[in-house]
């Protein structure tokens, strides 16, 4: 008899939950694998990822990105001096030039002094300077109507600007500007600005601009919301670049997990090679995902709590929230799975694979048709049946034989047709 928990329900030794954790084809080596990939995660998190600027893969991905917008500004058309080859600033300002937009105002001036805004602040209240879905459905209405869009006091304000034409013959041709213009725009701020000093602050991560919403919280003994938490940790270099150093250890968790879970069901359990691709159709291996981003999570927070010793904006800035976006993500897809919704969806997608594969092989062979071939037999065969309407048999006799000469097919018989047909022992042979 197990005694009810209703404060924990997921701890309840139940039928619901032993149909959820144990009925999913994991053995006790892939619950270690498991954890073990995400301890080995979760240590690259807490040694080599930490906080922003004592971050020893957080200096990596500065350069990386630098060298990316580098050979950006190159492929654009960036001619540098002599000696500026490899100067990130330099390229930034080519692109600036470049890629000029009507939402980047800095200072409350520009605003008309709504609210309060600063050139440190405005790439995440500027909601068209988001690197996601978000960013890129602002950016192309503030493009279009000559507006910008922020997040200001937890709220969506916008703004006229100056007026701003797109480029483009036609509608879909300014959309493709605009698109141009804002990933163009995105790269000459992810490295910071061409004037900053040092670092510079550079764009959000995806969704990170959603914090600004967040009026709410109470941190610290000046009692902050969280979404001045957010933007203060923003300010301190809680950025993109750092967003992709946070990435490296939910990529070596994933990855690890996904690759031992085929390994040992190629090579130990000898299931066919369709059977061992790791794909989120496996119960097995969802499991040993959210149990490894599980762990990797755990340790950060660990150390988030351990090492920013009660203050809230070191403990912010030391989650990684790539990990806490993944794992979520994983839970939630386990739920709808759970609930019956992303089987159906799975079933629906391959159904219509299934259906798209069967037009592009009747495709295949419809374009093996010699269409000038098959006009011409057709005008053939309407020419013969317009002929056979008011024959006599004799008459039809003669259609048929010529029709049989002309299209090169052998005659079934030989002779006389009713002659040969007399003998019960000939046959009809055709070719």
């Amino acid at each position: 008899m197990t005694a009810a928990n209703p404060k924990y329900p997921m701890l309840v030794n139940s039928k619901e939950n032993r149909e959820l954790f144990y009925n999913d084809d994991c053995d006790k080596y892939d619950y270690l694998t498991a954890v073990a990939c995400g301890a080995i995660g979760g240590v690259v998190d807490i040694f080599l990822v930490g906080a922003p600027g004592d971050s020893v893969l957080g200096k990596w991905t500065d350069a990386q990105t630098d060298n990316a917008v580098i050979s950006f500004a190159k492929k654009m058309g960036w001619k540098p001096k002599a000696g500026n080859a490899n100067n990130a600033n330099s390229a930034i300002g080519f692109l600036e030039r470049n890629f000029k937009v009507n939402y980047d105002q800095r200072k409350p001036g520009d605003v008309g002094n709504l609210f309060n805004i600063a050139p440190g602040t405005h790439h995440m209240m500027s909601l068209a300077h988001s690197p996601d879905i978000v960013g890129l459905f602002f950016s192309i209405l503030n493009q279009f109507t000559s507006t910008s869009s922020f997040i200001a006091d937890g709220q969506l304000i916008t703004v006229k600007s100056d007026t701003f034409e797109l480029q483009g013959g036609n509608f879909l041709m300014k959309i493709m500007c605009g698109i141009g213009n804002w990933i163009g725009h995105l790269l000459s701020d992810v490295a910071g600005s061409s004037g900053a000093h040092g670092r510079g602050t550079g764009i959000v991560m995806p969704f990170y601009e959603l914090f600004g919403l967040c009026k709410f919280g109470s941190f610290g003994s000046e009692k902050k919301e969280l979404a001045e938490v957010a933007m203060q940790a923003f300010t301190s270099g809680y950025d993109f670049r750092f967003g992709m150093a946070q990435a490296i250890p939910v990529t070596i968790t994933e990855l690890t997990i996904r690759l031992i879970w085929a390994i040992r069901r190629k090579f130990q359990m000898k299931l066919p090679l369709r059977d061992c691709i790791p794909t989120e159709k496996h119960k097995s291996l969802r499991i040993m995902l959210l149990i490894g981003h599980g762990t990797l999570c755990v340790m950060d927070v660990v150390d988030a709590g351990v090492r920013s010793g009660g203050n809230y904006l070191a403990f912010f800035t030391r989650l990684n929230l790539v990990a806490w976006y993944r794992l979520v993500l994983l839970v939630l897809k386990e739920v709808l799975r759970q609930i019956g919704i992303v089987d159906c969806l799975d079933e629906t997608i391959a159904a219509l694979q299934r259906v798209k594969l069967a037009l592009q092989e009747y495709l295949a062979e419809l374009e093996k048709i010699d269409i000038g071939r098959f006009k011409e037999e057709t005008a053939m065969f309407q020419s013969l049946e317009a002929d056979l309407e008011n024959l006599s048999e004799e008459e039809l006799h003669v259609v048929i034989i010529n029709t049989f000469e002309s299209l090169g097919i052998s005659r079934p018989w030989e002779g006389d047709f009713d002659d040969f047909m007399s003998d019960s022992n000939n046959r009809l042979v055709f070719e």
